[in-house]
């Protein structure tokens, strides 16, 4: 039986091979290992809002490459799913949780990709995914156009300056609308974007695309789309090509000055000058270059690899920047030089437990690196011998000797943290620009459900809170429970899945809470003295200031500025002040939120020759936030969402009256057909339980996305809850006796 089953497995390898070497596509390790001319070099990531077919589009890019041999569904019906859901857990719930890195060949050009998650929930893998890349594909649902998620997508593009091409996906869905997408594009994300393909026929009519650059009508033939056949233009469909290219040319040039002055002079204008053209004003983000396709039909996913070479930056024509000695405004420009001739600088930008330890993601942006090289961690200073060098497909890896500038690798056993800077010179005193991360939302409870799982379950915990920067693990003393901290539902849901699979260790999550914050609703001058003198050395300290409350723009940040004359607060106790301003920041007067939205300007104090020290004005700044907690004015925010519903329009009125009693604010609807979306924002609060509602007062057709939008101040009788909740807790006493008074 063994041999009869090896046999069958040998003969499908060498079907899968013959297959290969007959379409030109085997591409061997060597080929791929090759260090080639950074031109020849492209890093990109394939984002888009949840169900855009990211994956699916990833799985095909990797097949018509040569990188696998086979093409497999997102939700694994075979039993084998898509090759960068590699977590077990990813094909059974059909979505992508961890962002996944792998590299092919197109054309001679080698290709770093890294394939994200949609869900908001896992907001921080697209961020540090575009922290490092050179360039994006914007999927878009050619049914659901601008989503949710894509103006997330959209925002962290534009905050690391990322180039992008969009590819209109799912043209053989009933109902898509690439033309409504487009439009979308221009009025809701604000991008100056054209068609540089139009669909021929959609839904279920789809048949190919029309390259209007070159006037060429393309279809993808065979039961795998790879046999590409180029006509001209069908007859009923040339006024229209003329016209989208004409528009084409128009916005092109409206990003691009050099095309700009051909077309008011009425200059003849060849394919070669639009290209270029779309090419400089892609690199600079004037304009985005609109593809069209069906990844699941396999059609237009070779042009898109076309236009990833034509139109997107190689890691040289990308301007990156370091920070000296920690100073933001001293900034140096990194050579992406592959010569190897400049200083080794990389950056880790994501962390995850392997088989053999932990493996850590890094992009190489100036100079060598070598296995068997000291590398030193910028931030920590530790040393770390690189004994392997790896690039990775998926959860495969594959071992390399070297990596040069603009190279994605992994590492193993490095101790650092995510956004770490590593050198090979350890007098190089710069760093590279860290990643942005969001606050949690959302916190349950959690425990263990075994007390003898405690050892695996403080394993689990301790892995996560280092790979995931969202995620965190604290003791809160006063309701006595184990708390968690994420980015939704979802994302808490997921590790404690993940805990049972990976650790056997089962867990149970308690009721999901939100994360409230406090602020100050108007200014409140402080002038506090801290003195205490008990023989021998004492302590003093005087702080004078105002505390006034950000701009609700700002109301998630805490600033302290320094408006001191003379010497009266010398400059080494100023940490100290900050210090202890930050430290009581994290637990405000109304709930025990942590305290945001508030400025600390410092502007006069004292100090004692003798008895200040950096304790005495720690304690004063505590004393200063004290007395603002018993004076002043606050009031709770809480965290507002951006919620997108889609429904059949005959339920229309049961979703509003659903958005109404939740305190919902409608933003506006679009109608399609027989369906509508709904746009409203929903505090987060109100937002538990809502699937449940929405599927039964839609017959379960109702579908809704939600996004972070901003925090706001809470309703009145949400925040005298959290109030009187709070003083129950702390206070049982104070708390039953403010409730008779009210009664009497």
């Amino acid at each position: 039986m063994v041999f009869f089953l090896k046999l069958k497995s040998n003969l499908s390898l060498c079907k899968k091979s013959l297959y290969l070497l007959r379409t030109s596509r085997w591409i061997s390790n060597e080929s791929l290992s090759e260090h080639k001319p950074i031109e020849y070099i492209r890093n990109i990531g394939i984002s888009a809002h949840i169900d855009s077919g990211k994956t699916t589009l990833t799985e095909r890019i990797l097949f018509y490459t040569g990188r696998i041999s086979e093409m497999h569904e997102v939700r694994g019906k075979d039993n084998v799913g898509a090759v960068m859901d590699s977590m077990e857990l990813e094909r059974q719930r059909g979505i992508t949780i961890q962002s996944a890195a792998t590299y092919t060949l197109w054309k001679d050009h080698n290709i770093n990709i890294i394939d994200t998650p949609g869900h908001v929930d896992f907001t921080v893998e697209v961020e540090r995914a575009l922290r490092v890349l050179d360039g994006a594909i914007l999927v878009l649902c050619a049914v659901g156009g601008v989503q949710s998620q894509t103006l997330t997508v959209n925002r962290q593009m534009k905050r690391y300056d990322v180039p992008c091409i969009a590819f209109i996906n799912k043209l053989d869905r009933l109902g898509a609308d690439p033309y409504r997408v487009i439009n979308q594009m221009r009025q809701k994300v604000g991008h100056n974007a054209a068609f540089l393909q139009i669909p021929i026929g959609l839904g279920s009519e789809t048949k190919g695309i029309i390259d209007l650059i070159q006037r060429k009508a393309i279809y993808f033939e065979g039961p795998l789309g790879d046999n590409l056949r180029i006509e001209e233009i069908p007859a009923d469909l040339k006024k229209e090509a003329e016209s989208k290219r004409q528009e084409l040319i128009e916005h092109v040039a409206e990003g691009d000055e050099i095309l700009g002055e051909m077309f008011l002079e009425e200059k003849s204008i060849s394919e070669d000058d639009i290209k270029k053209a779309i090419r400089r004003s892609t690199l600079t983000r004037k304009f985005t270059p609109v593809l069209v396709g069906t990844a699941l039909k396999n059609k237009g996913v070779q042009t898109l690899l076309d236009a990833v070479l034509d139109y997107l930056p190689n890691p040289g024509e990308v301007t990156n920047y370091a920070i000296e000695n920690g100073q933001e405004d001293k900034k140096v420009v990194l050579n992406p030089s592959r010569d190897g001739k400049h200083p080794f600088i990389a950056l880790a930008f994501k962390l995850e437990a392997g088989k053999f330890g932990q493996l850590t993601y890094m992009r190489c942006y100036q100079g060598k690196l070598r296995k068997g090289e000291m590398i030193y961690n910028v931030r920590t200073d530790k040393k770390v011998r690189v004994s392997r060098l790896v690039r990775l497909h998926s959860n495969e890896m594959e071992d390399v000797e070297e990596v040069l500038a603009g190279d994605i690798f992994a590492l193993f056993g490095v101790d650092c943290a995510s956004g770490d800077t590593f050198v090979t010179d350890k007098n190089n005193s710069i760093s590279l620009e860290s990643i942005y991360v969001a606050d949690p939302v959302v916190s349950m409870s959690i425990k263990a459900v075994n007390n003898k799982d405690r050892d695996n379950f403080s394993k689990a915990v301790q892995r996560f809170t280092k790979e995931d920067p969202t995620f965190h693990f604290f003791y809160d003393p006063e309701s006595k429970e184990t708390l968690v901290s994420g980015m939704g539902e979802l994302h808490l849901e997921i590790y404690a899945q993940r805990m049972e699979r990976e650790y056997n260790c089962p867990v149970v999550l308690g009721k999901p809470k939100v994360a409230f914050k406090e602020t100050l609703v108007q200014p409140f001058d402080f002038d506090y003295l801290h003195k205490k003198q008990s023989g021998g050395s004492g302590q003093y300290g005087r702080v004078i200031g105002t505390l006034e409350p950000l701009p609700p723009s700002a109301n998630t940040k805490l600033e302290f500025i320094d408006e001191t004359v003379g010497t009266n607060v010398p400059k080494p106790f100023l940490p100290a002040i900050i210090k202890g301003f930050k430290q009581m920041c994290e637990k405000g007067c109304l709930s025990g939120s942590r305290v945001a939205g508030v400025r600390m300007v410092l502007k006069d104090g004292d100090n004692h020759m003798v008895d200040s020290n950096e304790i005495s004005f720690i304690l004063a700044a505590h004393g200063a936030m004290k007395q603002a907690y018993e004076e002043g004015v606050w009031q709770i925010l809480e965290p507002i969402m951006s919620v997108e519903i889609s429904t059949p329009i005959e339920f229309q009125g049961s979703v509003l009256n659903l958005v109404t009693k939740r305190h919902g604010i409608l933003q506006g609807n679009e109608g399609k057909d027989d369906w509508v979306t709904i746009y409203a924002e929903i505090p987060l609060n109100d937002m538990f339980g809502f699937a449940g509602d929405l599927r039964s007062s839609t017959q379960g057709k109702g579908e809704f996305s939600m996004d972070y939008s901003r925090y706001s101040p809470a309703l009145p009788e949400v925040q005298d809850r959290l109030v009187n909740e709070y003083q129950e807790a702390t206070n049982p006493q104070a708390a039953a006796t403010q409730k008779k008074k009210k009664k009497n």
